[in-house]
């Protein structure tokens, strides 16, 4: 399987995903209690938020399709499904009815290495039954835009309350908790929901990512866009990291400048909105987001923008007309990519001193951190195709007389020069990552 798409690099988070198998369960299941005799480790990350059914129709169009692929999404659960992908333990809170979609998109879940164990099952049938939603998406190519069709009426994560879950035992362990704006707008209830989670997050001292991650159609029948921003910022003001801008925390805010005709114009949009989201969300103390120009459905200008308390604002290194396969979950993989880490940087760093085969790689990124980060066998032969893609390492087979022959990698003089660019950019942006895990605790 060819690996992911990687989004622009941040400084790591230890721990190996956690890979559960799914098992023949014939009824609902409650989430383990405080009490439960084992359980998986605790998670690095827990995310918030509906998961659906996606019905993939290819390269054809929804109307005229046959045939769909199925595959599992949502804006908050991307999250943890790319956090678990790059290598951290990643869990998910949400809620599916126990019907035979409920148990695909539970089998699904399993599969991306997501952890299911706070899955809130609701029983089938009733004088009006809970669904599991579905979501139709197809893939745009050129001056076709992507179509995106959504069908989750009367969800069972739509009816999530907020004394639904056990959130103590929940975040007990946990490192980070993520939750977003797609989640806070399909009812009330789970607006209340996500407003809970996030203040037992804080209490546990949990940091808190939160994304705004407005869609219009979600709000439509809640007062549109001035009540999605009131929203966005009560839930902003519970939270560490937001991933978003001023201009979905408050109405009438113009459209920042293209990034690509005036790049000064939208960093100095972006500290301005900084600025405003500190007004009414003092606790934040990182703002990040996505800066995407697009030019077509197939090719994009991507970069990003972030903003820390303790040293201002930092740029990454844009990518100009990259092309986009399918640019669903790209904001999400960013967001998972920030509390995530260097995997390619890391592996060239151990490079630099010596030509290495992949064990030797693993085991010397082991012993380093005294086992406290291991990268997987999937993810580290992810990263050497994608470093001997791009030039930065070349392969070769030793010359082993006695057993197996092995591959090595070698670092080449472009790779150093990444190396040690990329460097320069984590000693920027480690005030960022040294804030959000260092917290003082809230003076309140």
């Amino acid at each position: 399987m060819p690996p992911s798409p990687t989004p622009p690099p941040s400084p790591p988070l230890p721990h190996a995903a956690l890979a559960a198998a799914p098992g023949p369960r014939p009824g609902p299941r409650p989430g383990p209690g405080p009490g439960a005799a084992s359980r998986p480790p605790a998670p690095d990350v827990v995310a918030l938020g509906e998961v659906m059914l996606r019905l993939d129709p290819g390269g054809s169009r929804i109307r005229t399709a046959r045939e769909f692929a199925v595959h599992e999404g949502g804006g908050e659960y991307n999250v943890a499904r790319a956090a678990a992908g790059l290598g951290l333990r990643a869990a998910v809170v949400t809620a599916l009815v126990d019907d035979e979609v409920g148990r695909l998109v539970e089998d699904l879940v399993l599969a991306s290495g997501v952890d299911t164990r706070w899955v809130r099952w609701v029983p089938a049938g009733g004088p009006v039954p809970l669904r599991n939603g579905l979501n139709f998406t197809e893939r745009g190519h050129g001056p076709r835009g992507a179509v995106g069709v959504s069908d989750r009426a009367r969800t069972a994560t739509a009816a999530l309350g907020p004394d639904d879950v056990p959130w103590d035992a929940v975040l007990a362990g946990a490192r980070w908790f993520h939750t977003g704006g797609v989640l806070a707008a399909l009812s009330p209830r789970t607006t209340a929901t996500a407003l809970r989670a996030m203040r037992a997050a804080r209490e546990a001292g949990v940091p808190v990512s939160f994304d705004t991650n407005y869609r219009p159609s979600l709000w439509r029948a809640r007062g549109g866009r001035e009540s999605a921003c009131a929203t966005a910022r009560t839930l902003a003001a519970e939270c560490d990291l937001l991933l978003g801008s001023d201009w979905d925390l408050f109405p009438g805010t113009p459209d920042p400048p293209d990034p690509a005709v005036d790049p000064a114009g939208a960093r100095a949009a972006f500290e301005r909105g900084v600025a405003r989201i500190r007004e009414v969300a003092p606790r934040v103390r990182v703002v990040a987001g996505t800066r995407r120009a697009v030019r077509s459905a197939s090719r994009n200008d991507w970069g990003a923008l972030a903003w820390s308390a303790e040293d201002g604002v930092h740029e990454a290194r844009g990518h100009a007309d990259l092309e986009i396969l399918d640019r669903v979950g790209g904001g999400d993989a960013f967001a998972a990519d920030l509390l995530r880490g260097h995997t390619d940087t890391i592996v060239l760093g151990v490079l630099r001193r010596t030509d290495r085969y992949g064990f030797e790689v693993y085991k010397a990124i082991r012993d380093a951190t005294g086992g406290d980060h291991e990268i997987k066998e999937a993810t580290l032969y992810a990263s050497f195709r994608r470093l001997a893609r791009d030039g930065l390492v070349e392969a070769y087979w030793g010359d082993e007389s006695q057993g197996g022959r092995r591959k090595y990698y070698r670092i080449t003089d472009a790779g150093r020069a990444v190396y040690r660019r990329n460097v320069a950019d984590w000693r920027a942006t480690q005030q960022i990552i040294n804030t959000l895990l260092d917290l003082e605790e809230d003076p309140r």
